[in-house]
């Protein structure tokens, strides 16, 4: 479904996609993206379910449960901004299924571009909503390496917004493709998160490399960073494995989608299993 919105490759390449293991590459990124785009439609069932829910009965101190700062007494401001950062995480979710299908963006180019700004839109109110979160409250769980990493995804934010815009109002599509999917995967740095740690919990059969009651721990200061740098390195080698001419980098690139397709889905069914669907059926 979303083959076309993941390739990136030059024209020349395009032309000869089924050359040298170029097909089976755009089939493994597509694979994983319609994967992606499925459990954070999942995510936002659950936000959707859960706070919205929560919300309409006046149980607001429920959302303790489900993060270390939720609602705060007397904070009007801070609840405000919260409540506005979880409904753009809906908006930005359902516009990135919309933005990322292919038949969306051949059939109606003009709702695509309008689409286009307001999920740069979400994602700039999202990111500065997180950043005002982050350091205007104090957090019971977690350390300040953990607030930086939080920090260093919301300026990736910012600056691959501007230049997936950039790009795009100077009609330089490929590079704006690009981009808009690099803004994509560091826009989906809090579900890498819960998918990561889950997927963890899930092959460890427990907490490893850090303490679940306070969220310290080494792994989860290397998940605080890994869950943006790493899926936008492996975008970078599936971009130069498209631009190659090798069909060993590209198969090479291929079979590593595919694992990275399946510690995903295993990560999606733990985060399932562990987060979502005990508090929505609590």
């Amino acid at each position: 479904m979303m083959s076309t919105a993941v390739t990136g490759a030059t024209r020349p390449a395009t032309r000869h996609a089924g050359d040298g293991g170029l097909k089976l590459l755009h089939s493994a990124g597509a694979t994983w993206l319609t994967l992606a785009v499925i459990g954070q439609l999942m995510l936002a069932a659950y936000v959707v379910g859960f706070y919205l829910r929560t919300a309409v009965t006046g149980d607001w101190q429920r959302w303790n449960q489900a993060m270390p700062v939720g609602y705060v007494e007397g904070d009007l401001i801070g609840n405000l901004v919260l409540g506005l950062h979880l409904l753009f995480t809906v908006f930005i979710i359902a516009g990135a299924a919309l933005q990322l299908a292919p038949q969306v963006r051949r059939r109606w180019p003009r709702f695509h571009r309008w689409n286009g700004r307001f999920y740069l839109l979400s994602a700039v109110i999202m990111s500065l909503g997180g950043l005002y979160l982050v350091w205007s409250r104090e957090s019971p769980k977690g350390s300040p390496i953990q607030d930086v990493a939080i920090s260093i995804n919301a300026l990736l934010i910012l600056a691959c917004a501007a230049a997936a815009l950039h790009f795009a109002r100077g009609k330089r599509f490929e590079q704006h493709k690009r981009w808009a999917l690099r803004l994509f995967l560091v826009v989906s740095g809090v579900w890498f998160f819960r998918v990561g740690l889950t997927f963890w919990l899930l092959v460890n059969q427990g907490p490893v490399g850090f303490d679940p009651k306070t969220l310290t721990g080494p792994f989860v200061v290397f998940l605080g960073f890994a869950q943006y740098l790493l899926p936008l390195v492996l975008l970078e080698a599936y971009f130069r494995a498209g631009d190659s001419h090798s069909s060993y980098a590209r198969l090479s690139m291929s079979a590593c989608l595919g694992l990275f397709t399946l510690i995903t889905a295993t990560g999606i069914f733990a985060a399932a299993m562990m987060l979502w669907l005990p508090r929505l059926t609590a």
